[in-house]
């Protein structure tokens, strides 16, 4: 009989890399953990009120500070930084020039030098890539608006956006701006001031292409990439088609690439796209998702049958697909008003997606519980709010934003009290990198009858562990024996909401996980 008292602040030091071995993992590795950053919100650098790189530079360490065994970091392993070239909006997806760094958020030597930082400590840095449309501002919509005042179809600007005659029917289901100088009408869905471009246009192509090859050769590893469904609206198969030629063309400049598309749809829809790149698994997020509904008490049994059946598709269609899960981002209401940290819920959900393999995506601030939605007001701002450090950052937040902070926890609190959620997400990620198993192996979910205690196992190189997660308020036990006959023989980590009341314990082959309670077995 084994019986573990919970010492997750010294995980890394019992069975996790050490420093040196950290650094020698494969950087090309992309089964990582991804941060989310909303650059204008995350850290200010300069008492301007507005987030920017440097503001990230100096935040560094407490995302990752290059010592896997100091627990005083995060420990992720990838940053998706949300759009930074120039721009006249706070969000920056309305692009003016996708070869500029928007001045509030810094310089080109800024970001090289962030860069260069996580690099040194075998972090990925994906730049957020909006393709699909650019602003009005941008110098190619001037001068495609310059060749149609002046009647000139042999400019190459002349059919750079997607455009129909004023007194043309508007297409079902999609929105045209008219414009009266020129006489035109210009596709916008998602703003009258984001026009979109025509991809049916080989120097379309072109330029595009040459965007990206621009920024790897700055040495970003990656993008996100924004509206990836739209290039061709309700047109899958094409859109399928020049993303994969596009990726293609990227992977001649960097193989390894990492790459990441917003296709927000059900995953019968992302399958068209998995030859081109991964998309994340918007069956995962929000309200309504599968983590939520199983971190609420839910059958942890479906929810790794799901996974299980996932993933074997999209290795069927790409044998190279990564699962990407994540419970919110910058365009969701964030999960921990719909979750809570009071609960426990919002703590299991983190246990339910990062102990998964491929590559989870936390959205900035959801380690501390920061909520925000869009409610009453329905403005995205309020799911992009400041975040609130503690120490006198001076980061505010975006315009339009008007939710009520006033019970808001900052990361000055949640770092004096171990026992926080915060703690817990550190916990966590340690426990994911202390066993590899969970990111790169072959997946296997088990199945048990009358209960909703759950998990799976995951095999890397011969080595198989079990991952097991009970996500209910009571004590619950499972005979692995009557789901698989690998032979397990300890307790290797687990970790409860209760760090106090935690329990987790292996007698034979009877497994028992207290409440809200998560364990690697061995």
């Amino acid at each position: 009989m084994k019986r573990f008292v919970i010492l997750m602040l010294v995980l890394t030091l019992l069975t996790g890399a050490s420093a040196a071995e950290e650094k020698s993992l494969d950087m090309e590795n992309n089964n990582r953990i991804f941060y989310e950053i909303f650059v204008g919100s995350f850290s200010d650098s300069n008492g301007d009120g507005i987030g920017d790189i440097r503001g990230v530079i100096n935040r560094l360490d407490y995302l990752n500070d290059g010592d896997p065994e100091s627990g005083n970091s995060l420990g992720i392993e990838g940053i998706w930084l949300t759009p930074v070239f120039a721009s006249p909006s706070y969000h920056k997806y309305d692009v003016t020039n996708y070869y500029q760094i928007d001045p509030a958020f810094g310089a080109i030597e800024d970001l090289k030098e962030l860069i260069t930082l996580c690099h040194e400590r075998n972090v990925k840095l994906i730049l957020d890539l909006p393709l699909n449309h650019t602003g009005e501002n941008n110098e190619w919509f001037i001068n495609f608006k310059k060749a149609h005042q002046a009647g000139d179809p042999e400019d190459p600007f002349y059919d750079f956006y997607t455009w129909i005659p004023s007194d043309e029917t508007t297409p079902a289901g999609r929105r045209f701006r008219k414009m009266s100088n020129p006489d035109l009408k210009v596709e916008a869905n998602f703003s009258d001031q984001m026009p979109e471009l025509n991809f049916d246009n080989e120097q379309v192509r072109q330029a595009v292409l040459d965007v990206a090859a621009y920024w790897l050769d700055i040495g970003v590893d990656g993008f996100r990439f924004d509206a990836a469904k739209y290039p061709y609206f309700g047109e899958h198969d094409k859109n399928a088609e020049f993303w994969t030629w596009y990726m293609g063309e990227l992977k001649k400049i960097r193989p390894e690439i990492y790459a990441v598309a917003e296709v927000w749809d059900g995953d019968a829809i992302t399958d068209r796209y998995l030859k081109a790149f991964n998309c994340f698994r918007f069956a995962t997020a929000t309200v309504d998702g599968l983590i939520a509904e199983t971190a609420l008490g839910g059958n942890v049994n479906k929810f790794v049958q799901s996974t299980q059946a996932y993933l074997d598709n999209i290795h069927s269609i790409n044998p190279e697909a990564m699962n990407i899960p994540f419970v919110a981002n910058h365009d969701t209401d964030r999960a921990a008003g719909f979750l809570t940290v009071a609960s426990g819920c919002m703590q299991m959900a983190a246990n339910l997606y990062i102990l998964m393999p491929g590559s989870p995506f936390i959205y900035y601030g959801e380690e501390i519980g920061l909520r925000g939605s869009r409610g009453g007001s329905n403005t995205d701002a309020n799911r992009r709010l400041a975040m609130p450090w503690g120490d006198g950052d001076t980061v505010q937040d975006p315009v339009g934003s008007n939710y009520d902070k006033s019970k808001f926890s900052t990361v000055e609190d949640r770092i004096k009290t171990g026992t926080s959620i915060l703690w817990h997400y550190r916990k966590l990620i340690a426990i994911r990198k202390a066993f590899p198993e969970i990111a790169r192996g072959d997946y296997t979910a088990l199945e048990f009858k009358d209960t909703k205690l759950g998990g799976f196992l995951c095999t890397l190189d011969g080595s198989t562990v079990g991952v097991f997660h009970n996500t209910t308020e009571k004590t619950l036990k499972v005979d692995l024996a009557k789901a698989t006959d690998y032979p397990f023989a300890e307790i290797a980590a687990f970790l409860s909401v209760d760090p106090f009341e935690g329990y987790a314990e292996l007698d034979g082959t009877v497994l028992t996980l207290g409440a809200q309670t998560s364990a690697v077995i061995k």
